[in-house]
């Protein structure tokens, strides 16, 4: 699974390390990504995401049924790629 957010589509981005020497070497700026459980009350079902720290704050903000609903009309999101834990 690759490392993006469910949530926002967040991805890694590429920069570069700069040295002392300002000598310059190129790296990766990872998502800091979580595995989080959530419990949809508009479906009755525990599920699970991988979102990062930026969507966690969204999802508290306007709620996990509206977060979801943006996401997926913004095409970061297919209701197939939901894992469902328990109804």
């Amino acid at each position: 699974m690759s490392k993006v957010c469910q949530i926002t589509g967040k991805k890694a981005q590429v920069g570069n390390n700069v040295s002392h020497s300002k000598r310059r070497t190129k790296r990766k700026f990872e998502v800091n990504l979580h595995t989080k459980k959530f419990y949809w009350v508009e479906e009755d079902m525990w599920i699970e995401l991988r979102v990062s720290a930026r969507a966690l704050r969204t999802i508290n903000k306007i709620g996990l049924n509206a977060a979801i609903k943006k996401a997926e009309a913004e095409g970061n999101l297919d209701i197939k790629d939901i894992r469902i834990l328990s109804f």
